[in-house]
């Protein structure tokens, strides 16, 4: 990357956070070799977290594997804080066909940046562009 380029920022939705704990899914393989920028609401931890037993389940990994791989998400992801982007939250509302994905919304607004999600409901606004797995690699290329 030239110096004083700057990374393309991409905001990155719960569901595809969650295919990182599969060692070898396609997503993982991308979110560790991307040359993006990635970013995503708090409250992305929050659902991690929530889910992690069931994760640990799914991934046949143990709590601290699972704690492990968080640590190494948490290096490529950056986590942003809502007051960060709050003032762009009644916008986000307004235009988000389901509610809990406002903070998301509000994220790409504030960033102008891309969605990258594999939740197809979220195309159904005009505002922010969502991009699912099988097409970020036409983004980064």
């Amino acid at each position: 990357m030239a110096e004083g380029s700057r990374k393309m920022k991409v905001t990155v939705d719960t569901n595809v956070l969650f295919s990182f704990f599969w060692a070898e899914s396609f997503t993982r393989k991308i979110l560790i070799n991307s040359s993006l920028e990635l970013i995503t609401p708090a409250i992305a931890l929050k659902e991690l977290k929530k889910y992690a037993t069931e994760i640990c389940k799914k991934t046949k990994t143990t709590e601290k594997e699972f704690e492990e791989q968080l640590k190494n998400l948490k290096k490529i992801v950056k986590f942003i804080d809502k007051e960060d982007y709050e003032c762009f939250l009644n916008e986000a509302e307004k235009i988000s066909p389901d509610k809990a994905d406002s903070e998301f919304l509000a994220l790409c607004i504030k960033n102008n940046c891309l969605l990258w999600s594999n939740d197809v409901i979220l195309t159904n606004q005009n505002k922010v562009k969502v991009v699912p797995t099988a097409d970020i690699v036409d983004v980064l290329f």
